[in-house]
Formats: structure tokens, C-alpha cells, sequence
């Protein structure tokens, strides 16, 4: 396996993977449509241009490029998973970004081959909406699985939230901006959720390439699972600066109408993923103290995001809670 095409390439997890890549030595190649700023462009990384959704620009690509192993960041519904892997059938290695959103039950923890995944309608496999993301991740889950039985070395990939440098969702940002700005914060109760260095996503990918099995899936994120409190102490320690954390419920928040779901980061019910899987083919996460000093170094003084409740209805549920307690 010496040539890597990613489609996307160029925003997060893609971007991290073109460098995870050609950090090992293989030569990598992009192909999107070109609408966002190419950070490769000085580098030696082929560009190709084209619509992944578009099967004759797939094989203009596949033509162009003629890739050992195929990262497919930018498949959002089941049937450019199906496509994709019928134009690469003679390749090494095809890989799909899934999702941990593709399980379909609330099991603690979940595992690739145990836990259900989410049912896809014909209607919910064309739609673009946030609440069809995991049953349609689900469906290419399953396309792939479908290519596997074909005998294409198909596999598929399946992170949580991703945070580090170049996420462009600004949830993790919030947090920093936060313990950057001030010396308490306010802390929704939150159930326990995984997170993933995106990093760590991208040497994931490059393992499961190399030594994945055909048709599987394989869960990654964090080693261990630290509460929302215990981020923001690392993100503090990053800083190096200390902060006072104020955990409250819905009925604290509603002295200014907020609710915990305003946070980011918050979730209403645990999702674990099991990464044994992973790790038995030889995969290792990177510390968190150091994900934590990468990610805040990116985003420095920069932090700031559009993401959360405004301060100022923070500030009044602080005070109220200041003269409860």
C-alpha cells in the first residue's frame, strides 16, 4: 500500500489523515470539490476536483490517482458508500468514517459486534437532516459490511465526538474559551460521554488500513472516560491556570431560561464505545494531557465560539446559585 487517496482531505478529520499518512511515508492525493481553502496546496499532495456524489468524477479520480487505500471522510448517506466501493473494489484498502451515532440502542458500553445499529429507512437515506446522521451512518455501516461479503477489503470506522485542532464545530472551543475568560464556569449535569483526539482518529484509520479485517467495523476514542468536570481540569492544566467549576441541573438553569442540551458537549444519557477491538490490531491512543495541550495550544488565544449560552445568562444562574449556597 503506497498511495492514499482521501475524499474530503481538507477541513478535519481528512486533514489529519493526510498527514497521519505521508507521515509514514505514503503519498496522498485529495479529492473534493474545492470549496474550502486547500492547506496542502504548497505540499506535495495531489489535488483532484470533482463531486464524490458523482460516480464517472469517482473514477476519474480512481483513473488519475490509482490508490492502494481509500479514506472516505466525506460519505454522508449509504448510497456514496455503495458507490465508492464498487469503483475501488480492486483496491487494498477502502476505509469509511462512520460514526458512533450509527448504534442504534443505549448500551454501555458498545461494541462493534453485539450492539445494534440504527434502523435507515428509504426516506432517511436521502435526507440531510442532523436527526437522520446515525441511521444513515448506520446503512453505509452496513454497505460496507455488504462489500466485505463481496471480497472488496472494506472497513469502516466509527468515532464519537471528535475534538482537537481544526474543529471547525467550536464544542470543544467553547470550554476553552471559558476557563480562558474566567475563573468560574457554569457545569451542566451530564451524563458520561466519549470523546476522540483527532489525532487519534487519524493513526486509527492508518491501522485499520493496514491491518484491519474485510467488512468489519472498528470503534475508537479515548482510552479512559473523564466527566465533562475532569475536560475543563485538563483543559485548565493546559492553560495553566486553575478554574472553579459550578455544576448545576435544569432547575438552576432555568433562572435564564436555559437548558443543559444549550451546553455543548452535553448528553442526557451515557455513550461508551468499547475500543478493545481496535487496540488488538495494534492501535494506541495518545494521552490525554497531551490532546489536551495540543488542542488548546491550536486554538490559544483565538478560543472563542458562537457555540453555548451567552455569559451574561450564565452569570445570573452563578449568582443564584451563589446565594442558595
Amino acid at each position: 500500500m503506497d498511495t492514499v487517496l482521501v475524499i474530503g482531505g481538507t477541513r478535519f478529520i481528512g486533514r489529519h489523515a493526510v498527514h497521519e499518512f505521508r507521515s509514514q511515508g505514503y503519498d496522498v492525493a485529495i479529492f473534493n470539490r474545492g470549496r474550502h481553502d486547500n492547506p496542502f496546496a504548497t505540499e506535495d499532495v495531489d489535488h483532484v476536483t470533482g463531486d464524490r456524489t458523482d460516480d464517472d468524477a469517482l473514477e476519474r479520480a480512481h483513473g488519475r490517482v490509482e490508490p492502494d487505500v481509500v479514506v472516505d471522510c466525506a460519505a454522508y448517506h449509504p448510497e456514496n458508500v455503495r458507490a465508492a466501493t464498487d469503483v475501488f473494489a480492486d483496491i487494498d484498502a477502502y476505509v469509511y468514517v462512520s460514526s458512533g451515532a450509527a448504534y442504534g440502542e443505549r448500551v454501555v458500553p458498545k461494541r462493534e459486534n453485539e450492539t445494534p445499529l440504527c434502523a435507515c429507512t428509504p426516506e432517511q437515506a436521502v435526507d440531510e437532516s442532523w436527526e437522520t446522521y446515525g441511521p444513515r451512518k448506520a446503512e453505509g455501516d452496513r454497505a460496507v459490511a455488504a462489500a466485505g461479503d463481496r471480497g472488496i477489503r472494506a472497513m469502516s470506522i466509527r468515532p464519537p465526538v471528535v475534538y482537537g485542532p481544526h474543529d471547525y464545530t467550536g464544542r470543544f472551543a467553547y470550554w476553552i474559551d471559558r476557563v480562558q475568560a474566567h475563573d468560574r464556569i457554569l457545569v451542566p449535569h451530564t451524563a458520561l460521554r466519549h470523546l476522540v483526539y483527532v489525532a487519534d482518529v487519524a493513526s486509527a484509520i492508518r491501522t485499520i488500513a493496514e491491518r484491519g479485517e474485510s467488512g468489519h467495523a472498528y470503534n475508537v476514542g479515548t482510552h479512559t472516560i473523564p466527566v465533562l468536570t475532569e475536560w475543563i481540569e485538563l483543559i485548565a492544566d493546559a492553560l495553566g491556570t486553575t478554574v472553579e467549576t459550578v455544576t448545576v441541573g435544569a432547575r438552576e438553569l432555568s433562572v435564564s431560561g436555559l437548558e443543559p442540551s444549550d451546553f455543548p458537549l452535553y448528553r442526557d444519557h451515557p455513550h461508551v464505545l468499547d475500543t478493545h477491538k481496535l487496540e488488538s490490531i495494534g492501535w494506541t491512543p495518545t494521552p490525554l494531557p497531551q490532546t489536551a495541550e495540543q488542542t488548546v495550544e491550536h486554538v490559544g488565544n483565538a478560543a472563542g465560539t458562537d457555540q453555548g449560552p451567552d455569559r451574561a445568562d450564565e452569570r445570573r444562574v452563578l449568582d443564584a446559585v451563589s446565594s442558595i449556597r
